[in-house]
């Protein structure tokens, strides 16, 4: 079971998901990336691997998944799958993105199969994030 939340920030949004015991099994959290870019964090390395150009088309005002975790024991069950969908639902035009550590290998394949698209790729080090866009995003095409 999904409970889709909003919050009191405008674009905030979660969503829990819930074992048929009650317990809960997995949560997301997303909000609507703002129109000026965000500097602080790992978005500056964001910003130089897509350029201006792609930045402010693709992730600003878009819908960014900021978190996603799913129980052990609840996983290959379409949980995160069934959580991200509860998040982006309502993405404008479609338009969903988040970014992940290249470190995470679980979590880049696990993206992939849901139909997210990597759009930046790791720097030579191993140490720079992946961008992915979400499965309606509009730039989501077959290269």
């Amino acid at each position: 079971m999904l409970a889709p939340l909003t919050g009191r920030d405008p674009g905030f949004r979660y969503a829990l998901a819930f074992d048929t015991d009650g317990s809960t099994v997995g949560f997301a959290t997303a909000w609507t990336a703002p129109e000026a870019f965000p500097m602080g964090r790992c978005y500056p390395q964001v910003h130089t691997a897509l350029g201006p150009v792609r930045t402010g088309a693709w992730l600003c005002g878009a819908i960014e998944v900021d978190e996603l975790a799913v129980v052990r024991r609840a996983r290959g069950r379409g949980v995160a799958r069934a959580l991200l969908d509860t998040v982006t639902a309502d993405a404008p035009d479609g338009r969903s993105w988040l970014l992940t550590s290249v470190r995470a290998a679980d979590a880049l394949r696990f993206y992939r199969r849901a139909g997210w698209r990597q759009v930046t790729h790791p720097a030579p080090d191993g140490r720079s994030v992946a961008v992915f866009l979400g499965p309606r995003h509009p730039a989501n095409t077959p290269h």
